[in-house]
């Protein structure tokens, strides 16, 4: 890995999917650090989070959609109403996120969350 900052932003833009997809991990809530031992997973739809940063800040909503493109995570009850009176999604970066409440229906997520780093 390397220090200069062009490399590191042409790292994050060539990056393939299941790398994007570690990127987007999220912080848990104290109460999930010490139920699973770890203190942050990618996040996926369905996920209660809690927004911590920006104009949002403690609104808790589900997780709408994942953007891996743009490293961005869509919230439900996280919207702007656009002057033609059209709802729109406001994009959060997965650093301003903290995890609430685990959606653990996935066996694969639940061996993820359970496995130790």
């Amino acid at each position: 890995m390397s220090k200069q900052p062009r490399k590191q932003r042409k790292f994050l833009h060539k990056a393939p999917l299941h790398v994007r997809h570690n990127l987007m991990s999220v912080t848990l809530s104290d109460e999930l650090r010490e139920q699973h031992g770890k203190r942050s997973i990618p996040v996926k739809k369905g996920d209660t989070v809690q927004v911590m940063r920006g104009d949002f800040k403690d609104h808790e909503g589900k997780v709408e959609k994942i953007d891996l493109k743009n490293y961005r995570v869509l919230v439900e009850g996280v919207s702007v109403q656009k002057p033609d009176g059209n709802t729109v999604y406001h994009s959060v970066h997965p650093s301003n996120l903290r995890i609430v409440e685990l959606d653990l229906d996935d066996e694969e997520r639940n061996e993820i969350v359970e496995r130790k780093g």
